[in-house]
């Protein structure tokens, strides 16, 4: 799943092992976010309110966390 961060960059999340890892996506890289940790419980559809809940000092008017298209 790839989401956009209220426009600023983009954050891919994948489930491996039973955890939910998060890589940052910028200029054609995909970096590791280590400090960026999801809870293995969450639901797929959750992760779009985290990802919200976290980063919301980065929030500007009229821009929010979307999901982006697989």
């Amino acid at each position: 799943m790839t989401f956009d961060i209220y426009g600023r960059f983009q954050v891919e999340v994948l489930r491996e092992d039973g955890a939910w890892l998060a890589y940052r996506s910028e200029c054609g890289k995909r970096v590791r976010m280590d400090e960026l940790v999801i809870p293995a419980h969450l639901a797929e559809e959750e992760i779009i309110i985290y990802l919200d809940d976290i980063f919301h000092e980065l929030a500007r008017p009229g821009r929010h966390v979307g999901r982006l298209a697989d």
